[in-house]
């Protein structure tokens, strides 16, 4: 059974497409950015002793990171439900 997605269905899907890829790159560009940022703060609340500072810093870290995790691994779990999609 041929059963996969026709993604040539709707109209202006490649309109689609670059919006979806431009704010992908966007929400990768934050989360790096926010991940530089978080972990200056934590550092630096740290070496002064400012223990909630630092949790807080510490805590963007981990989302930052979070982030740029389910952004870049919804595109391969995508990926691979498509070619299974196409296997099948």
């Amino acid at each position: 059974m041929g059963v996969f997605p026709d993604f040539d269905g709707l109209g202006g899907i490649g309109d689609l497409r670059a919006v979806v890829g431009a704010l992908l790159t966007f929400v990768l560009i934050v989360a790096v950015l926010m991940l530089i940022d978080s972990a200056i703060v934590w550092s630096i609340a740290t070496a002064h002793g400012n223990y909630a500072t630092a949790s807080k810093g510490r805590t963007g870290v981990l989302v930052s990171l979070g982030a740029a995790v389910l952004a870049g691994g919804g595109v391969a779990w995508m990926n691979w439900l498509l070619n299974l999609g196409q296997q099948l």
